[in-house]
């Protein structure tokens, strides 16, 4: 049997919610939990890269956030949890799926997610990988290169919603050489109709502001740490994700040349390597 291919999408009941989540490979493995950036769903980690993930004898788990996907909505602008019940919903799909500790792997504003977990709850982590995201920390650069957005859309008009989203994907990329129009434009495309609401998907996870750990901050998670980052990341420049690396006991950082803020194929190579040594079950 090819078991690295995907096994389906389960809608879970988890926390009061539904949360759409779906797998690559046998459950036996170790587990990769990949967590999408703000108002990205389950399918911005691309189910090929996920299979890659997954040939090297992991269990890989994508997922669409609460305001994402086929996940529950909320009216636009009236998102009814925090910051915090997000990072929970990482580990009641854990706990659905019968994982007791992941390799953890957050993506931009959801770095957030990685500290809560790293120190508030350390016991369920395997190990966790940051990608494209920052401290914070109010010394580091700003965003770089031109991020003006088009005026919002008419959320009813799925083209326009998908234009929208194909510009705001290009601004991320920077001046990457990788970044592909063709294929945003036909992901965007699919996620706009999979969404329960694009309109929630938009506004909800930026309304909410982001939790601290109950139990300290960077420099007490015990996980063992991977910052990935682009070199052409306008939004958070790559002295966010050095930053990052230097504020963790012990973080490696993984530059990828030629990225932006997203994950463009070119990349996958140098990506799928990493992780497959960052989660081997032997590491001393």
């Amino acid at each position: 049997m090819n078991t690295h291919r995907s096994n389906g999408e389960h809608l879970l009941s988890i926390n009061g919610v539904e949360l759409c989540a779906e797998t690559f490979g046998d459950r036996a493995n170790p587990a990769i939990m990949l967590v999408a950036g703000g108002s990205a769903s389950m399918l911005w980690w691309d189910a090929r890269l996920c299979e890659r993930l997954a040939a090297h004898d992991r269990y890989v788990v994508r997922y669409d956030h609460r305001d994402t996907g086929r996940s529950t909505c909320y009216p636009p602008g009236q998102p009814a949890y925090s910051f915090t019940d997000l990072t929970l919903d990482v580990l009641g799909i854990q706990d659905a799926l019968g994982i007791e500790r992941a390799h953890v792997v957050c993506q931009s504003m959801f770095g957030g997610a990685g500290l809560l977990l790293g120190v508030d709850h350390p016991e369920r982590l395997a190990s966790l990988t940051f990608v494209s995201s920052t401290t914070g920390a109010d010394t580091l650069p700003p965003p770089s290169g031109d991020l003006t957005m088009p005026a919002e859309p008419d959320t009813s008009d799925a083209a326009a919603v998908a234009a929208y989203v194909v510009a705001g994907a290009r601004a991320l990329a920077g001046d990457s050489p990788y970044f592909d129009e063709a294929a945003t434009r036909a992901l965007a495309e699919r996620d706009v109709a999979r969404a329960r609401s694009y309109a929630s998907t938009l506004v909800n996870h930026y309304a909410i502001e982001s939790d601290k750990p109950a139990r300290g901050g960077f420099g007490d998670i015990a996980a063992p740490t991977l910052v990935v980052h682009g070199d052409h990341d306008p939004f958070l420049p790559l002295p966010h994700g050095e930053a990052l690396r230097d504020a963790i006991p012990g973080a490696e950082l993984l530059v990828l040349k030629g990225a932006g803020h997203d994950l463009p194929e070119p990349v996958w190579d140098d990506l799928v390597s990493a992780l497959v040594r960052h989660t081997r079950e032997d590491r001393s």
